[in-house]
């Protein structure tokens, strides 16, 4: 099977951090890109070297697509860890295990610690709990990759605290832009509601009372569903098994071939194939196929479970992202959801920068009336949001520079020496977010910048970097740049530390007078 570029950028990455020595590490491919294809790549170079590897999934379902895959795709069989098949006795080289098998005491034990030589963890953003650690502990010498679709950079500072390094990430602007995924339209309908006195749940809103807030809408819901959705083959994520089987009923009635499926569905298999089939063209569910379901021609997603967790939406949108003949786009519809205390995710999060740019692309979209393209949205909120970030950044070096202050504050010193990615740094992943040290902090005050503005290691990393890279080089510090340049001499950033040095001690000798009645033409020998 030949690789798409990415696929094999991505398979080369991982076994460069494991060559590197970066045992743990991360894959993140949005869904409907293939990341099953990956890793069974990854399987088979491993196989060749004689390794043994486990695959491990919190599902029955991911469990058998990556059997599935992987024998298509490499010839490789499997044996299974699940209920009551085992791979003791096995020849196969590579298992798949359930991580609530795998995790009892009593078949872990069979297992010698280093049994296995790789782990691959799919969904990887459940690897953080107790019964994944277990498993994990248990064979920790083994070289372990964690695939994920999540873009969610708070979920990614979350697993840094176990895996050590990102190989490869592949987003969903640039999946849509290389032809790999369907593009996105989003259309906000104007029906508002309310959720602020819905109480939270293990991180998230509860699904008991987010349900009984939406049903009273159900019916106004399905109603200006007639009017986008018709034609089109959708899923709806609803946070109840009751609600998804009451607005499946209202659909109908509305003339919509509508079905549902719930984890208790004896004929699910059946009405998934029915779907897929035509037979159906709407498909409710109470978050039943946010993972392990594949139907590429889905063309219209509504999520009515609000929540504020941006890889469990990502989830519900993958369902209808990939590709598929005379599919041209994939509709998301998206509602005025009020609280007043939690900022809920919405089509725009998806894809966008920062929160700032998400928060301005999602008041477009809901002005727009018409589904409008997310990456164009984001594009323009972007605009927007950069070119209000450098005026705020203006007024800000304008208050430092009227402050005088003795130390250089790190913005200014970015800004002093225009490097925009010091500026614009946000700490995203492991160590890079955590508090900077002690003697970062004091080898950031005695190279004259303000420790008390550096908040992350990461961002102590960087700014030392430069600090040292440019007395490595006889460059001008960060305390000449700013002594001469609030004296009105220009680009003391590109000077010497010899040249700015010669003409500090220059002013010094005139009793701190400017000698230059022109600083601002002033050019250093």
């Amino acid at each position: 099977m030949q690789l798409r570029p990415y696929q094999g950028t991505a398979k080369e990455k991982v076994l460069l951090e494991w060559e590197a020595g970066h045992k743990r590490t991360l894959l993140v491919l949005p869904t409907g890109t293939g990341k099953t294809i990956v890793f069974s790549k990854i399987i088979e170079e491993c196989v060749r070297q004689g390794k043994r590897i486990l695959v491990m999934a919190h599902r029955g379902e991911l469990l058998d697509q990556a059997a599935d895959k992987l024998e298509k795709s490499t010839g490789l069989k499997t044996a299974k860890e699940k209920a009551e098949e085992t791979s003791i006795g096995s020849w196969e080289r590579v298992v798949v295990g359930s991580v609530q098998s795998m995790m009892q005491v009593k078949r872990l034990s069979r297992f010698k610690p280093d049994h296995f030589d790789v782990i691959i963890i799919d969904e990887a953003h459940h690897a953080l709990s107790s019964s994944y650690q277990l498993v994990l502990n248990h064979f920790e010498e083994a070289d372990v990759l964690g695939v994920t679709a999540t873009p969610d950079r708070g979920d990614m500072k979350n697993l840094g605290s176990y895996f050590e390094s990102l190989a490869y990430e592949y987003t969903l602007p640039k999946a849509i832009k290389e032809g790999y995924l369907s593009p996105i339209k989003a259309l906000t309908l104007p029906i508002h509601l309310d959720i602020t006195g819905v109480k939270q749940s293990a991180g998230d809103f509860s699904a008991g009372q987010v349900g009984s807030v939406l049903d009273p809408y159900l019916q106004k819901i399905a109603e200006e569903m007639v009017k986008h959705c018709m034609d089109r083959k959708t899923v709806v994520f609803l946070p109840l098994v009751k609600t998804s089987q009451k607005f499946r009923d209202i659909l109908n009635q509305l003339g919509f071939k509508a079905a549902e499926v719930n984890g208790s569905s004896k004929d699910r298999e059946q009405v998934l194939k029915d779907f897929e089939s035509g037979k159906y063209n709407v498909l409710c569910n109470s978050m039943l196929l946010t993972e392990g379901w594949d139907c590429p021609s889905v063309d219209t997603v509504v999520v009515l479970r609000p929540t504020k967790v941006r890889s469990l939406y990502s989830q519900m949108v993958g369902r209808g992202t990939r590709l598929y003949p005379g599919k041209e786009e994939l509709l998301l519809l998206d509602f005025l959801w009020h609280t007043d205390r939690h900022e809920l995710v919405h089509p725009a999060h998806l894809i966008a920068e920062d929160a700032e740019v998400a928060k301005a692309a999602t008041k477009m979209i809901e002005e727009a009336g018409v589904p409008v393209d997310i990456e164009e949205v984001q594009e323009a909120a972007a605009e927007e949001a950069t070119a209000q970030r450098e005026e705020a950044l203006a007024k800000k070096l304008e208050q430092l520079k009227r402050k005088k202050k003795r130390l250089v504050d790190p913005l200014q010193f970015a800004m002093s020496i225009e490097d925009k990615d010091l500026a614009n740094y946000v700490p995203m992943f492991g160590q890079e977010a955590e508090p900077p040290s002690a003697d970062q902090l004091k080898q950031i005050e005695k190279a004259g910048i303000d420790p008390t503005e550096v908040d992350s290691k990461g961002k102590a990393d960087k700014i030392l970097n430069h600090v040292n890279q440019r007395e490595a080089n006889n460059l001008s510090s960060a305390k000449q740049i700013k002594q001469l340049s609030q004296r009105g001499y220009q680009n003391v950033e590109s000077w010497s530390f010899d040249q700015a040095s010669k003409l500090i001690k220059s002013i010094a000798v005139n009793k701190w007078r400017t000698p230059h009645t022109n600083p601002q033409g002033y050019v250093p020998e």
